[in-house]
């Protein structure tokens, strides 16, 4: 039997308007207890016949995964568990379906937005490990495993203090994204997942959007995400901002703390309509406390609700738990007492232990402590604030008795005599304490681990004592690098892996020191190809070599640095804004977007070039309504694409800015512009490139615009179109 969903009642009957059983949604990151129950996809508003895996499709091929099997589909994707080979790692693997991203341009525009949500580093926000493309050319996105489960499974009804906590986290999280640019648009249950420690964690910004991107629609006209949990205007299809997020999260909530949703429908677009316009329901008379975070929260209009995570916390943090249970006040109590208490000082600390002993000691009931005794309700529980008053009084007899306690404890030690591994095991902690990882020579942390080794191998605090060296040689060796000291950070390897040979640091400590010092040398390998510093890539393969990384790690990153071009010392001049090209002939980098209307106006200002006509020489309009650069048909800002220009405008403007820059800039071919994605903004634009046909009579156009699909073309190279713009390459 699978576990409970919110849509099951306490009296066990199942909430209308939700999947049955629970759809597992795009959102599925891998739950190995929860099989894979058949799935339905809202089509145009009605519910299609339930579609079942098949059993006997085959698993995709991935390079550097094993993939194990289906833990989850959903009408965008499937999700496979897998193992991550470079280190021995279960993954979850989102393979995108061949309908979702049907185009190139769709492909590219998702994997540039996993790599956004890639850099989305917080501790409630689940993290993407890995992009790439499956041998059959579909995208994928590896993201660690979360067998805990989702939200969804939960019954959380009974207790407001644990939904509190979730929403604590994932407005967190919500902040964090939306102060980077990026709008999940798919919060839902399902998309809460548990970690090991049992924390929440806020999945699948796959389908996430940027500031400044339109709002995507499927084929059937549906906006991308869960129309149980969809903002107003993000089910019509509008443009949505991070208020409707905030709008999912106040679904979420009202899920968690009633067991069933604000709205019940039928269908996608019952449920769509229910949300643009029924009223709001009244909570329960026991959840009246939350009605007016929720008024708020669930707002039709976005201007009327929250204007951030940041306030939508505060106004959470001000709704009264009266009336919990005896386990979820003191939940609560100890929350808003750890937050005070943690601006005492350390003496402070000592005297808040004793007094907690001789309470104990003395017999103290727990219900005293907690404000829970039925039996004598004039008997206050002890706020922070009296916990602190009793700290001032007794930090003198704090102080005494700590003295008295050290000295009993230093007796107690002396009764039994230290071994020699014990002795170099406990320099080798103060050491660490102290800062002295690898010198003074004779006097390290290093040279005392490795003395406690040699004395007794088998020593029961070897292990834990490597492990934290190890740690903490990793944490400098790769601070090192990320500085650019290549002289600090090769000792500092070196060190750790004699650690590793010599000690017996535990298999999680040598996997999270692989890990760590791999994802340093990967970000300065990047950081190396875009400046072509060639030799500082070989560099960076030394080192991992020095730290044991897989020979396969090696090799990927070896094989990335000898794809750098030898310049054989030029200099190849700031690249900002340029990518290095692969595969040319000779080493080239090209802008990562086209000339924009900006910059064309400086080049047409300064040369004063007429504008070329924007229509067919035969179209009457061409008298009436002209249309060139400067008036393409359509409003565009300055950091559009400039179109309307011509084959021949695109040399001139190359020539020009050659003469100016003092490089040798000009329209790539279309092999060597092969690996460009296409062109942003509001409308996407073909580019023209330096092919030529019918004895140059035509010029090559690479890439669909907003008015084709067609991925190449030959056109007019005298005139200019509406859909085609142009970038350069420069010669290095």
């Amino acid at each position: 039997m699978p576990p409970e969903s919110f849509a099951t009642h306490r009296s066990g009957s199942r909430a209308p308007g939700l999947p049955r059983p629970r759809d597992a949604g795009d959102g599925f990151t891998g739950h190995a207890a929860r099989p894979v129950y058949p799935r339905r996809r809202w089509t145009g508003g009605c519910m299609t016949r339930w579609q079942t895996q098949d059993a006997h499709r085959p698993l995709p091929e991935i390079a550097g995964y094993r993939i194990s099997r289906v833990i989850g589909e959903g009408g965008m994707s499937t999700v496979y568990l897998g193992t991550q080979l470079s280190l021995g790692r279960e993954v979850a693997i989102k393979v995108m379906l061949p309908e979702a991203l049907a185009d190139e341009v769709s492909r590219r525009r998702f994997e540039n937005e996993a790599r956004t949500i890639a850099r989305l580093e917080h501790p409630h926000i689940v993290g993407i490990h890995e992009v790439g493309r499956t041998a059959d050319g579909l995208p994928w996105y590896a993201m660690p495993h979360l067998p805990r489960g989702h939200v969804g499974q939960r019954r959380l009804g009974d207790d407001p203090q644990r939904v509190r906590e979730i929403l604590r986290a994932l407005l967190s999280a919500l902040a964090f994204a939306h102060a980077r640019g990026v709008i999940h648009r798919d919060v839902k249950a399902e998309n809460v997942l548990f970690d090991e420690a049992d924390r929440p964690l806020l999945a699948d910004f796959g389908i996430a959007l940027r500031r400044g991107h339109g709002t995507r629609v499927t084929m059937t006209g549906l906006a991308v995400g869960s129309t149980a949990y969809m903002a107003p205007e993000q089910a019509r299809g509008q443009q949505v901002d991070h208020r409707a997020d905030l709008y999912s999260v106040g679904v979420l909530a009202w899920e968690m703390l009633t067991g069933e949703l604000p709205y019940k429908a039928d269908d996608a677009l019952a449920m769509a309509i229910q949300h643009a316009q029924s009223p709001l329901p009244k909570l329960p008379p026991g959840l009246r406390q939350w009605q007016s975070f929720m008024d708020r929260a669930l707002a039709k209009s976005p201007r009327k609700r929250f204007a951030d995570a940041a306030q939508m916390l505060a106004a959470l943090e001000r709704v009264s738990l009266s009336g919990l249970s005896h386990g979820a006040r003191l939940r609560d109590f100890a929350h808003r007492a750890a937050t005070r208490l943690q601006r005492l000082p350390k003496p402070a600390w000592v005297a808040v232990g004793l007094v907690c002993a001789a309470a104990l000691g003395m017999g103290m009931p727990w219900r005293q402590l907690t404000g829970d005794d039925a039996g004598d309700p004039a008997t206050p529980a002890p706020s922070a604030s009296s916990l602190t008053d009793a700290t001032t009084v007794s930090a003198d007899a704090a102080a005494s008795a700590g003295d008295t306690l050290a000295a009993d404890a230093a007796t107690m030690h002396g009764a039994a005599p230290l071994s020699a591994a014990d002795q170099a095991i406990e320099r080798a902690r103060e050491r660490m304490r102290a800062g002295r990882l690898t010198t003074p020579a004779g006097e390290s942390a290093l040279d005392s681990l490795l003395e406690a080794a040699r004395a007794e191998a088998g020593h029961p605090q070897l292990a834990a004592t490597s492990s934290a060296l190890l740690d903490a040689l990793g944490e400098a060796g790769v601070g090192a690098i990320d500085a650019g000291r290549d002289a600090d950070a090769a000792p500092l390897l070196q060190a750790a892996a004699r650690v590793q040979e010599a000690a017996t640091p535990s298999a999680s400590a040598r996997a999270n020191h692989r890990a760590r010092v791999d994802k340093a040398l990967r970000a300065r390998l990047a950081a190396a190809t875009r400046r072509l510093d060639r030799a500082d890539a070989m560099r960076l393969v030394e080192h991992a070599r020095l730290v044991g990384l897989p020979n396969a790690s090696v090799q990927q990153l070896l094989a990335q640095a000898e794809r750098i071009p030898d310049l054989q010392g030029r200099d190849p001049g700031n690249l900002d804004g340029m990518v290095v090209l692969e595969g040319a002939t000779r080493p080239l980098a090209a802008f990562a977007s086209p000339v924009s209307r900006a910059g064309y106006a400086r080049f047409a200002e300064v040369t004063g070039r007429e504008p070329a006509l924007c229509r067919e020489r035969i179209s009457l309009l061409r008298v009436f309504d002209r249309r060139d650069w400067t008036e393409p048909g359509f409003e565009q800002g300055d950091g559009d694409p400039v179109v309307c220009v011509s084959w021949q405008d695109a040399e001139a403007y190359a020539q020009w800015l050659g003469n100016r820059d003092g490089y040798r800039y000009r329209l790539p071919t279309t092999s060597e512009a092969a690996s460009l994605g296409a062109a942003g903004g509001a409308r996407i634009v073909s580019e023209w490139r330096a092919d030529c046909a019918a004895n140059c009579a035509r010029r090559a156009v690479a890439g669909a615009s907003w008015r084709t699909e067609t991925a190449s073309r030959t056109l007019d190279p005298e005139r200019g179109y509406d859909d085609v713009g142009f970038r350069l390459v420069r010669e290095l």
